[in-house]
Protein backbone atom coordinates (compact mmCIF):
# COMPACT_ATOMS: atom_id res chain seq x y z
CA UNK A 1 0.00 0.00 0.00
CA UNK A 2 1.37 3.39 -0.99
CA UNK A 3 1.45 6.09 1.63
CA UNK A 4 0.82 8.83 -0.95
CA UNK A 5 -1.64 7.75 -3.63
CA UNK A 6 -1.77 9.23 -7.06
CA UNK A 7 0.89 10.71 -9.25
CA UNK A 8 1.22 14.06 -7.52
CA UNK A 9 4.69 15.55 -7.73
CA UNK A 10 5.79 17.67 -4.79
CA UNK A 11 8.05 20.62 -5.52
CA UNK A 12 10.76 19.91 -2.95
CA UNK A 13 13.33 21.99 -4.75
CA UNK A 14 11.28 25.20 -4.56
CA UNK A 15 12.23 25.71 -0.90
CA UNK A 16 15.69 24.21 -1.03
CA UNK A 17 17.42 27.53 -0.26
CA UNK A 18 15.72 27.78 3.13
CA UNK A 19 16.50 24.20 4.13
CA UNK A 20 20.11 24.49 2.97
CA UNK A 21 20.47 27.62 5.12
CA UNK A 22 18.96 25.75 8.08
CA UNK A 23 21.30 22.78 7.56
CA UNK A 24 24.33 25.04 7.24
CA UNK A 25 23.37 26.81 10.46
CA UNK A 26 22.89 23.48 12.28
CA UNK A 27 26.27 22.19 11.10
CA UNK A 28 28.15 25.38 12.05
CA UNK A 29 26.38 25.56 15.40
CA UNK A 30 27.16 21.89 16.11
CA UNK A 31 30.83 22.32 15.19
CA UNK A 32 31.01 25.31 17.53
CA UNK A 33 29.54 23.25 20.38
CA UNK A 34 31.91 20.35 19.71
CA UNK A 35 35.04 22.50 19.46
CA UNK A 36 34.31 25.30 21.93
CA UNK A 37 31.31 24.19 23.98
CA UNK A 38 33.29 21.95 26.32
CA UNK A 39 31.40 18.71 25.62
CA UNK A 40 31.20 16.11 28.38
CA UNK A 41 33.77 13.59 27.19
CA UNK A 42 33.58 10.15 28.76
CA UNK A 43 36.34 8.21 30.43
CA UNK A 44 36.98 6.55 27.05
CA UNK A 45 38.43 9.82 25.74
CA UNK A 46 39.64 11.74 28.80
CA UNK A 47 41.05 8.91 30.87
CA UNK A 48 40.23 8.32 34.49
CA UNK A 49 38.42 5.89 36.77
CA UNK A 50 34.72 5.16 36.61
CA UNK A 51 32.89 3.34 39.41
CA UNK A 52 29.21 2.36 39.33
CA UNK A 53 27.69 1.87 42.76
CA UNK A 54 24.28 0.64 43.95
CA UNK A 55 23.89 2.29 47.35
CA UNK A 56 21.79 0.41 49.89
CA UNK A 57 19.79 3.48 50.93
CA UNK A 58 18.96 6.93 49.51
CA UNK A 59 22.04 9.18 49.24
CA UNK A 60 22.25 12.79 48.12
CA UNK A 61 24.53 13.39 45.07
CA UNK A 62 26.12 16.36 46.85
CA UNK A 63 27.04 14.09 49.77
CA UNK A 64 28.61 11.58 47.35
CA UNK A 65 30.64 14.33 45.70
CA UNK A 66 31.84 15.67 49.07
CA UNK A 67 32.83 12.17 50.20
CA UNK A 68 34.82 11.54 47.02
CA UNK A 69 36.62 14.88 47.36
CA UNK A 70 37.35 14.06 51.01
CA UNK A 71 39.03 10.84 49.85
CA UNK A 72 41.58 12.88 47.89
CA UNK A 73 39.99 13.03 44.44
CA UNK A 74 39.57 16.30 42.58
CA UNK A 75 36.54 17.43 40.53
CA UNK A 76 34.50 14.20 40.64
CA UNK A 77 31.49 13.71 38.40
CA UNK A 78 28.43 12.10 39.99
CA UNK A 79 25.73 10.84 37.60
CA UNK A 80 22.49 9.20 38.62
CA UNK A 81 21.75 6.02 36.68
CA UNK A 82 18.10 5.36 35.87
CA UNK A 83 17.30 1.93 37.24
CA UNK A 84 13.78 0.92 38.30
CA UNK A 85 15.13 -1.97 40.40
CA UNK A 86 17.60 0.23 42.31
CA UNK A 87 16.78 3.96 42.49
CA UNK A 88 20.01 4.60 44.46
CA UNK A 89 22.38 3.70 41.63
CA UNK A 90 25.09 6.22 40.76
CA UNK A 91 28.12 6.43 38.52
CA UNK A 92 31.13 8.26 39.96
CA UNK A 93 33.90 9.38 37.63
CA UNK A 94 37.26 10.86 38.63
CA UNK A 95 40.26 11.91 36.54
CA UNK A 96 42.78 9.95 38.60
CA UNK A 97 43.89 6.53 37.38
CA UNK A 98 45.61 3.64 39.09
CA UNK A 99 48.59 3.44 36.78
CA UNK A 100 51.94 3.92 38.50
CA UNK A 101 53.97 6.74 36.95
CA UNK A 102 57.51 5.92 35.72
CA UNK A 103 59.01 8.14 38.45
CA UNK A 104 57.06 6.27 41.11
CA UNK A 105 58.12 2.94 39.60
CA UNK A 106 61.77 3.96 39.89
CA UNK A 107 61.19 4.91 43.54
CA UNK A 108 59.57 1.55 44.27
CA UNK A 109 62.39 -0.33 42.52
CA UNK A 110 64.93 1.51 44.66
CA UNK A 111 63.00 0.81 47.89
CA UNK A 112 62.60 -2.89 47.04
CA UNK A 113 66.36 -3.26 46.35
CA UNK A 114 66.01 -3.66 42.60
CA UNK A 115 68.30 -0.67 42.02
CA UNK A 116 70.52 1.49 44.18
CA UNK A 117 73.12 0.69 46.84
CA UNK A 118 71.27 0.39 50.16
CA UNK A 119 73.18 -1.38 52.98
CA UNK A 120 69.96 -3.12 54.03
CA UNK A 121 69.63 -4.65 50.57
CA UNK A 122 71.49 -7.90 50.90
CA UNK A 123 71.78 -10.34 48.03
CA UNK A 124 68.89 -12.40 49.41
CA UNK A 125 66.65 -9.34 49.45
CA UNK A 126 67.40 -8.28 45.88
CA UNK A 127 64.70 -9.50 43.44
CA UNK A 128 65.75 -10.78 40.05
CA UNK A 129 62.63 -9.45 38.36
CA UNK A 130 59.94 -6.82 39.01
CA UNK A 131 56.73 -6.22 37.04
CA UNK A 132 54.06 -3.54 37.41
CA UNK A 133 50.55 -4.39 36.26
CA UNK A 134 49.03 -2.05 33.64
CA UNK A 135 46.23 -1.27 36.07
CA UNK A 136 48.67 -0.20 38.77
CA UNK A 137 47.09 -2.52 41.34
CA UNK A 138 49.75 -5.23 41.57
CA UNK A 139 53.53 -5.59 41.71
CA UNK A 140 55.15 -8.97 40.96
CA UNK A 141 58.62 -9.86 42.28
CA UNK A 142 60.86 -12.90 41.80
CA UNK A 143 63.81 -13.88 44.01
CA UNK A 144 66.68 -16.34 43.87
CA UNK A 145 65.73 -17.78 47.25
CA UNK A 146 62.93 -17.61 49.81
CA UNK A 147 62.00 -13.89 50.17
CA UNK A 148 61.67 -11.91 53.40
CA UNK A 149 57.98 -10.89 53.19
CA UNK A 150 58.18 -8.75 56.32
CA UNK A 151 60.98 -6.66 54.80
CA UNK A 152 59.06 -6.30 51.54
CA UNK A 153 55.90 -5.12 53.34
CA UNK A 154 57.82 -2.67 55.50
CA UNK A 155 59.57 -1.14 52.51
CA UNK A 156 56.51 -0.85 50.24
CA UNK A 157 54.39 0.58 53.05
CA UNK A 158 56.82 3.51 53.36
CA UNK A 159 56.28 4.66 49.78
CA UNK A 160 54.05 7.73 49.60
CA UNK A 161 50.85 7.60 47.54
CA UNK A 162 50.95 3.81 47.59
CA UNK A 163 48.41 1.93 49.72
CA UNK A 164 48.24 -1.82 50.32
CA UNK A 165 45.04 -3.82 50.24
CA UNK A 166 43.90 -5.59 53.35
CA UNK A 167 44.45 -9.24 54.16
CA UNK A 168 47.64 -11.21 53.69
CA UNK A 169 49.76 -8.87 51.63
CA UNK A 170 52.41 -9.39 50.17
CA UNK A 171 51.72 -13.01 49.25
CA UNK A 172 54.09 -15.78 48.23
CA UNK A 173 52.44 -17.18 45.11
CA UNK A 174 54.99 -19.80 44.09
CA UNK A 175 57.45 -21.25 46.59
CA UNK A 176 59.47 -23.01 43.91
CA UNK A 177 59.98 -19.87 41.80
CA UNK A 178 59.99 -17.54 44.85
CA UNK A 179 57.31 -15.40 43.26
CA UNK A 180 55.78 -12.63 45.39
CA UNK A 181 52.78 -10.46 44.58
CA UNK A 182 52.02 -7.13 46.26
CA UNK A 183 48.39 -6.00 45.96
CA UNK A 184 47.85 -2.25 45.91
CA UNK A 185 44.63 -0.35 46.38
CA UNK A 186 43.40 0.91 43.04
CA UNK A 187 41.70 4.26 42.66
CA UNK A 188 38.40 2.44 42.61
CA UNK A 189 39.22 0.74 45.94
CA UNK A 190 40.29 4.06 47.44
CA UNK A 191 37.12 5.74 46.20
CA UNK A 192 34.93 3.01 47.70
CA UNK A 193 36.86 3.24 50.98
CA UNK A 194 36.38 7.01 51.13
CA UNK A 195 32.67 6.66 50.48
CA UNK A 196 32.31 3.97 53.15
CA UNK A 197 34.18 6.11 55.65
CA UNK A 198 32.10 9.24 55.03
CA UNK A 199 28.64 7.83 54.27
CA UNK A 200 28.77 4.74 56.45
CA UNK A 201 29.02 1.03 55.77
CA UNK A 202 25.22 0.75 55.93
CA UNK A 203 24.88 2.95 52.82
CA UNK A 204 27.89 1.85 50.74
CA UNK A 205 28.14 -1.79 49.58
CA UNK A 206 31.31 -3.83 49.88
CA UNK A 207 31.75 -4.15 46.13
CA UNK A 208 31.04 -1.78 43.26
CA UNK A 209 28.83 -2.94 40.41
CA UNK A 210 31.48 -1.97 37.88
CA UNK A 211 34.93 -0.41 37.95
CA UNK A 212 36.68 0.75 34.78
CA UNK A 213 39.76 2.83 34.18
CA UNK A 214 41.73 4.10 31.23
CA UNK A 215 44.92 6.13 31.04
CA UNK A 216 45.01 9.65 29.52
CA UNK A 217 47.31 8.58 26.71
CA UNK A 218 45.06 5.68 25.74
CA UNK A 219 42.06 8.00 25.95
CA UNK A 220 43.67 10.45 23.53
CA UNK A 221 44.46 7.59 21.14
CA UNK A 222 40.86 6.40 21.29
CA UNK A 223 39.63 9.93 20.62
CA UNK A 224 41.85 10.27 17.55
CA UNK A 225 40.88 6.80 16.34
CA UNK A 226 37.19 7.67 16.69
CA UNK A 227 37.56 10.77 14.51
CA UNK A 228 39.58 8.82 11.94
CA UNK A 229 37.02 6.02 11.81
CA UNK A 230 34.21 8.45 10.92
CA UNK A 231 36.41 10.22 8.34
CA UNK A 232 37.50 6.94 6.72
CA UNK A 233 33.91 5.66 6.54
CA UNK A 234 32.78 8.88 4.80
CA UNK A 235 35.66 8.73 2.29
CA UNK A 236 34.92 5.09 1.44
CA UNK A 237 31.23 5.87 1.04
CA UNK A 238 32.11 8.75 -1.29
CA UNK A 239 34.16 6.34 -3.43
CA UNK A 240 31.29 3.85 -3.45
CA UNK A 241 28.74 6.47 -4.55
CA UNK A 242 31.06 7.71 -7.32
CA UNK A 243 31.56 4.14 -8.55
CA UNK A 244 27.95 3.01 -8.04
CA UNK A 245 26.29 5.98 -9.71
CA UNK A 246 28.26 8.93 -11.02
CA UNK A 247 30.85 11.37 -9.73
CA UNK A 248 28.21 14.11 -9.71
CA UNK A 249 26.28 12.28 -6.94
CA UNK A 250 29.21 11.84 -4.54
CA UNK A 251 29.75 15.39 -3.17
CA UNK A 252 26.12 15.87 -2.12
CA UNK A 253 26.05 12.49 -0.39
CA UNK A 254 29.26 13.19 1.52
CA UNK A 255 28.07 16.62 2.69
CA UNK A 256 24.81 15.01 3.86
CA UNK A 257 26.70 12.37 5.84
CA UNK A 258 28.90 14.99 7.50
CA UNK A 259 25.75 17.00 8.26
CA UNK A 260 24.12 13.97 9.93
CA UNK A 261 27.13 12.93 12.03
CA UNK A 262 28.12 16.44 13.14
CA UNK A 263 24.51 17.48 13.74
CA UNK A 264 23.79 14.43 15.90
CA UNK A 265 26.85 14.92 18.09
CA UNK A 266 26.14 18.65 18.35
CA UNK A 267 22.58 18.04 19.55
CA UNK A 268 23.86 15.53 22.11
CA UNK A 269 26.35 18.11 23.39
CA UNK A 270 23.54 20.68 23.58
CA UNK A 271 21.45 18.23 25.63
CA UNK A 272 24.38 17.70 28.02
CA UNK A 273 24.89 14.05 27.08
CA UNK A 274 28.23 12.32 27.46
CA UNK A 275 30.33 11.80 24.33
CA UNK A 276 32.08 8.42 24.44
CA UNK A 277 32.78 5.40 22.26
CA UNK A 278 29.10 4.48 22.32
CA UNK A 279 28.29 7.86 20.79
CA UNK A 280 30.88 7.32 18.05
CA UNK A 281 29.40 3.89 17.34
CA UNK A 282 25.99 5.54 17.00
CA UNK A 283 27.44 8.18 14.64
CA UNK A 284 28.95 5.50 12.38
CA UNK A 285 25.63 3.61 12.41
CA UNK A 286 23.86 6.83 11.42
CA UNK A 287 26.28 7.31 8.52
CA UNK A 288 25.45 3.81 7.29
CA UNK A 289 21.70 4.33 7.62
CA UNK A 290 21.75 7.74 5.97
CA UNK A 291 23.75 6.60 2.97
CA UNK A 292 21.33 3.70 2.47
CA UNK A 293 18.40 6.12 2.38
CA UNK A 294 20.24 8.47 0.04
CA UNK A 295 21.31 5.67 -2.30
CA UNK A 296 17.70 4.55 -2.77
CA UNK A 297 16.63 8.05 -3.82
CA UNK A 298 19.69 8.37 -6.05
CA UNK A 299 18.80 5.07 -7.70
CA UNK A 300 15.33 6.36 -8.55
CA UNK A 301 16.85 9.55 -10.00
CA UNK A 302 19.10 7.44 -12.20
CA UNK A 303 16.12 5.36 -13.39
CA UNK A 304 14.18 8.48 -14.24
CA UNK A 305 17.10 9.85 -16.26
CA UNK A 306 16.12 7.36 -18.94
CA UNK A 307 12.36 7.67 -18.51
CA UNK A 308 12.09 11.46 -18.42
CA UNK A 309 14.34 12.39 -21.28
CA UNK A 310 14.57 16.12 -21.78
CA UNK A 311 13.36 16.95 -18.28
CA UNK A 312 15.42 19.31 -16.18
CA UNK A 313 17.47 17.96 -13.28
CA UNK A 314 15.18 19.81 -10.84
CA UNK A 315 12.17 18.03 -12.36
CA UNK A 316 13.97 14.69 -12.08
CA UNK A 317 14.66 15.24 -8.39
CA UNK A 318 11.09 16.32 -7.62
CA UNK A 319 9.58 13.33 -9.41
CA UNK A 320 12.03 10.83 -7.91
CA UNK A 321 11.66 12.16 -4.37
CA UNK A 322 7.86 12.19 -4.64
CA UNK A 323 7.88 8.57 -5.76
CA UNK A 324 10.12 7.49 -2.86
CA UNK A 325 8.64 9.73 -0.15
CA UNK A 326 6.22 7.13 1.19
CA UNK A 327 8.88 4.46 1.42
CA UNK A 328 11.31 6.84 3.13
CA UNK A 329 8.79 7.86 5.79
CA UNK A 330 7.62 4.29 6.47
CA UNK A 331 11.20 2.98 6.77
CA UNK A 332 12.24 5.78 9.13
CA UNK A 333 9.08 5.38 11.21
CA UNK A 334 9.72 1.64 11.62
CA UNK A 335 13.27 2.27 12.81
CA UNK A 336 12.12 5.03 15.17
CA UNK A 337 9.41 2.86 16.72
CA UNK A 338 12.00 0.12 17.37
CA UNK A 339 14.39 2.59 18.98
CA UNK A 340 11.80 3.94 21.37
CA UNK A 341 11.76 0.66 23.24
CA UNK A 342 15.49 0.98 23.93
CA UNK A 343 15.09 4.65 24.82
CA UNK A 344 12.16 4.18 27.22
CA UNK A 345 13.24 1.00 28.99
CA UNK A 346 17.00 1.15 28.45
CA UNK A 347 19.42 2.53 31.02
CA UNK A 348 22.80 4.28 30.95
CA UNK A 349 24.72 4.10 27.69
CA UNK A 350 22.01 2.02 25.98
CA UNK A 351 19.53 4.86 26.50
CA UNK A 352 21.99 7.43 25.12
CA UNK A 353 22.73 5.15 22.16
CA UNK A 354 19.03 4.96 21.32
CA UNK A 355 18.70 8.75 21.66
CA UNK A 356 21.64 9.33 19.30
CA UNK A 357 20.18 6.94 16.72
CA UNK A 358 16.76 8.60 16.99
CA UNK A 359 18.27 12.01 16.25
CA UNK A 360 20.40 10.57 13.47
CA UNK A 361 17.54 8.76 11.73
CA UNK A 362 15.47 11.97 11.63
CA UNK A 363 18.43 13.97 10.32
CA UNK A 364 19.26 11.22 7.82
CA UNK A 365 15.74 11.21 6.36
CA UNK A 366 15.76 15.00 6.16
CA UNK A 367 19.26 15.28 4.67
CA UNK A 368 18.51 12.76 1.89
CA UNK A 369 15.82 15.12 0.56
CA UNK A 370 17.00 18.60 1.49
CA UNK A 371 20.80 18.30 1.62
CA UNK A 372 22.08 15.57 -0.69
CA UNK A 373 19.74 16.17 -3.63
CA UNK A 374 19.86 20.01 -3.68
CA UNK A 375 23.66 19.92 -3.52
CA UNK A 376 23.73 17.34 -6.29
CA UNK A 377 21.59 19.65 -8.43
CA UNK A 378 23.87 22.58 -7.60
CA UNK A 379 27.01 20.63 -8.57
CA UNK A 380 25.25 19.48 -11.73
CA UNK A 381 24.35 23.02 -12.79
CA UNK A 382 27.65 24.65 -11.81
CA UNK A 383 30.21 22.07 -12.90
CA UNK A 384 29.04 18.93 -14.65
CA UNK A 385 26.65 20.58 -17.12
CA UNK A 386 29.42 22.94 -18.22
CA UNK A 387 31.79 20.01 -18.63
CA UNK A 388 29.28 18.23 -20.85
CA UNK A 389 28.79 21.38 -22.94
CA UNK A 390 32.51 21.58 -23.63
CA UNK A 391 32.54 18.11 -25.19
CA UNK A 392 32.74 18.26 -29.00
CA UNK A 393 29.53 17.28 -30.78
CA UNK A 394 29.46 15.29 -33.99
CA UNK A 395 27.98 17.11 -36.93
CA UNK A 396 24.70 15.82 -38.23
CA UNK A 397 23.50 16.31 -41.80
CA UNK A 398 19.88 15.45 -41.05
CA UNK A 399 19.13 18.86 -39.56
CA UNK A 400 21.09 20.93 -42.09
CA UNK A 401 18.90 23.15 -44.22
CA UNK A 402 19.20 22.54 -47.97
CA UNK A 403 21.02 25.07 -50.04
CA UNK A 404 18.91 27.46 -52.00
Amino acid sequence: MRLFKGDKVYDFMAVRKYWIALSLGLTVFSLGLILFGKPKLGTDFLGGTEVEIAFTKPVDPAAIRAAVEGAGFGSPTVIKVDDAKNPNRYMVRVHEVSTIAPEKQQEIEKVLCVTGADPACTEARKPTEVKFSPGGDKITLRYREAPDLGFVKERISGVKQIALRGGENPQLQNEREHKVEIYLMSKGDQLMGGLRKSLGADAVPEQALRTEWIGPRAGAQLRDAAVKSIAISIVLIMAYIAFRFDLRFAPGCVVALIHDAVGTIGILVLLGKEINLTTIAAAITIVGYSVNDTVIVYDRVRENLGKLRGASFVRLINVSTSEMLGRTILTAATVLFSLQGLFIWGTGELKDFALALTIGVVLGMYSSIYVALPLTEWFESKFFSKMSQKKPRSRSTSNVAPAV
